[in-house]
């Protein structure tokens, strides 16, 4: 029955969109909306979620070290640490049509500059770049989708849009090391950028926000203001909750997606396409993992946060056992592939729709954004420190270990303060 939903929301929206008519909450056109979300946040991730498929060849091809290819990472996401500051509060003001749609383009055209990087100090310069654009893309699609849902359906359509960001980087695995094996690694930067702009464009050709959501372009943006404001509300418990277990999670997501076919072919030995199938196999679970608990998040008499909670637990155990895993048989690694990337990625749909539940109907943008600002400190310091450990160590399994460690003690911390949450509440 949606799909019938979804064609004529396809058909409507069209025509309401070329007449120049808002839509309402109860239109079809929602479907429409998840779907252009979804597509687009694919787009951005494409090549940033599918980096890790083809870092042998980036590594083998530039000459660089483990640290070296953690910090071409962090450069990505370097910029966001400010930018999704002011991303939030522009999403606040102004339509997510332009913001998401420009934030892309420039992720779009610092791939495609990339390309044409003859060093690798230009393309830590033009990731940076590309950091920029991402600021407004991740947050801008999230608050497109809660504007258009609400109640028992957010959290299914969030884990929908949620679930771009491992479809992105799966499709990018099954692209990427063909395009850098059989042309250039330069020539998977650029259709990574190609990617991007397509998501942009389509993006803003069909998005438009519902006639209850009235965005307020009169105020100026005040940056310190803004700064202070997120400083006051990281005080507030169910935020610091939200900001533990997203850094704590995103480290894990991160670590996994730069290194984990490095560590499948040094650690183990399988060969370079058998370690990208994998990867591959941890994206696909991350798709449904995504969707999955974000639904379960509706209905879960715990509360929307629970499901957090047991990604958090899931990825502890993962991360344990993942240093001790020397097995090659595939179907084994398959299944604890499949298990990862469910638990390891799919955490983040039930995270999002708990932050757009809880957060105030005109301040969404600015609780995604602080949020992020949360994250995006894991991205940053994470891979880095990954592979100086590995470069020094000689294993991932101290970097493995660590990021087990962290993720036990947010758990332990965030279910503690959670009770006393509900406790204060009653």
């Amino acid at each position: 029955m949606e799909y019938i939903y979804l064609g004529v929301g396809l058909l409507s929206g069209f025509f309401e969109y070329l007449g120049g008519t808002h839509m309402t909450f109860g239109s079809h056109y929602r479907w429409v909306i998840l779907v252009v979300a979804t597509f687009a946040q694919a787009c951005a991730c494409f090549f940033v979620q599918g980096f890790g498929s083809i870092a042998v060849q980036v590594q083998a091809e530039m000459d660089i070290s483990n640290l070296q290819l953690g910090l071409l990472v962090s450069a990505a996401q370097l910029v966001p640490l400010i930018g999704l500051l002011i991303a939030g509060e522009l999403l606040d003001r102004y339509s997510e049509r332009f913001v998401v749609g420009i934030g892309t383009i420039i992720v779009g055209a610092a791939l495609c500059g990339a390309a044409l990087a003859n060093s690798y100090i230009e393309l830590l310069v033009l990731l940076a770049i590309l950091g920029l654009g991402y600021s407004a893309a991740q947050p801008g699609g999230s608050k497109s989708v809660a504007n258009w849902f609400a109640g028992n359906q957010l959290g299914f359509a969030m884990g929908i849009r949620q679930a771009g960001l491992p479809l992105g980087g799966a499709m990018a695995a099954l692209l990427l090391p063909f395009i850098a094996t059989r042309y250039s690694i330069q020539a998977a930067f650029l259709a990574g950028g190609i990617v991007a702009v397509f998501g942009a464009a389509v993006f803003m050709l069909l998005y438009k926000s519902p006639v209850k959501i009235q965005s307020n372009p009169k105020k100026q943006l005040d940056i310190r203001s803004a700064i202070t404001s997120r400083l006051l509300m990281a005080t507030d418990p169910t935020m610091r909750n939200i900001m533990l277990s997203g850094a704590s999670l995103t480290a894990s997501q991160y670590a996994i997606s730069v290194f984990l076919v490095l560590y499948l072919h040094t650690s183990l030995g399988l060969d370079g396409f058998v370690a990208t199938t994998m990867f591959f196999v941890v994206l696909g679970a991350g798709i449904a993992g995504r969707i999955v608990l974000a639904a379960w998040s509706d209905r879960c008499k715990a509360g929307r946060y629970y499901p957090v909670l047991v990604c958090l637990a899931a990825v502890t155990v993962v991360l344990i056992l993942l240093p001790i895993l020397k097995t090659t048989n595939l179907v084994v690694v398959s299944i604890f592939m499949a298990v990862t990337g469910f638990f390891a990625y799919g955490w983040y749909g039930p995270w999002v729709a708990y932050i757009a539940e809880t957060a105030p109907a005109d301040r969404k943008g600015f609780a995604l954004g602080m949020a992020m600002t949360a994250n995006q400190i894991s991205v940053v310091l994470v891979p880095p420190i990954i592979g100086l450990s590995r470069d020094s160590l000689g294993t991932f399994a101290y970097g493995w270990g660590a990021l087990a460690i962290a993720s036990a003690i947010v758990l332990f911390t965030t279910s503690k303060k959670k009770k006393e949450v509900l406790v204060a509440g009653k």
